[in-house]
């Protein structure tokens, strides 16, 4: 339920986002026998807070309906939508926002509906024969606008639209929103690279830094510290932050453009709020269940969660 018309503060509404993406991905792996559950525990508060106070989005009358895939876009399709529309109207002075790391596409699901842009029941849809909703997030799917693909490549797609709007002189921002894993590939650097030549500042990019990735620790796999160094010689502004405080992440977030492109750098745990997932550490990507056993301690888990409530 959203509650951005009742009286509360807007730290108290983040908060309340914040739990309800995770309370719904722990559901929802719980439900369907795995599920990317620590990219929720890490990203929950910067989500929330971007689509709480960050972003600049068009207002939408009612929550969405996710419908059935509309076939691929082109001249012969008029019944083509992109998932942006979940984020509101397009125009010059809104915001766009891109994910990156599409494994995080649920908890964009979970994200829309806490504030009230896609219904509650769009996840019964989610991984579905012919659903948009699907488990690795597409061009059509809710809050998305461009297929990422393999990693590293959301961040050039970005960059290509930041400067389609620069050029055009729209205000509205490009916020883009990475996982610290995909920031190991060579073209993530080469877009940043670009994107600090052509001084997109435009383009507002949080980077989930939870310190794992696929194969294992972020360090042991392929080192890409210190992060804020690298970024820094490569032209851009940049602000290592806790990931889990929303005062520092919405403070950054209404910075006025100078010239450079801003990197926020999150420093988050891929367990908060759902410790249980200490015992996976370090392999945390996807979660499955071994047996019911190991099933009904992930429900104990939801439990505790429910019962710390939502502010």
């Amino acid at each position: 339920m959203n509650t951005k018309d009742c009286n509360v503060t807007w730290q108290e509404e983040v908060r309340r986002v914040a739990y309800g993406i995770r309370r719904r991905v722990l559901e929802h792996t719980i439900k369907n026998g795995g599920g990317y559950l620590s990219q929720a525990c890490s990203s929950a508060e910067i989500m929330a807070t971007l689509y709480t106070k960050v972003m600049n989005l068009g207002k939408l009358d009612s929550p969405l309906i996710p419908g059935q895939f509309p076939g691929v876009p082109g001249p012969n399709n008029p019944n083509y939508t992109s998932g942006a529309i979940y984020n509101g109207p397009n125009g010059p002075e809104y915001d766009r926002f891109f994910l990156s790391p599409s494994q995080y596409a649920l908890v964009v699901y979970a994200a829309l509906i806490e504030v009230g842009r896609m219904a509650e029941n769009g996840l019964d849809h989610f991984n579905k024969d012919g659903s948009i909703v699907e488990m690795i997030g597409a061009e059509h799917s809710p809050g998305m606008e461009v297929m990422t693909g393999s990693l590293g490549q959301g961040i050039s797609q970005a960059a290509g639209i930041a400067m389609a709007r620069k050029l055009k002189g729209e205000t509205g921002r490009v916020v883009l929103f990475l996982s610290d894993g995909e920031c190991q590939s060579g073209q993530f650097w080469e877009a940043v690279q670009a994107i600090s030549y052509h001084k997109l500042d435009n383009i507002l990019a949080y980077v989930d830094i939870n310190g794992y990735q696929c194969d294992g620790k972020m360090t042991s796999v392929m080192n890409i510290e210190p992060f804020d160094k690298r970024l820094e010689a490569f032209g851009a502004r940049v602000y290592r932050i806790d990931g889990h405080n929303i005062e520092a992440i919405a403070a950054l977030g209404s910075l006025k453009p100078d010239g450079r492109p801003t990197f926020i750098l999150c420093d988050t745990n891929p367990c908060k709020g759902i410790e249980i997932l200490e015992k996976r550490i370090p392999k945390l990507h996807y979660i499955r269940f071994a047996n019911t056993d190991e099933k009904k301690q992930f429900e104990d888990a939801l439990k505790v969660l429910e019962s710390q409530g939502g502010y």
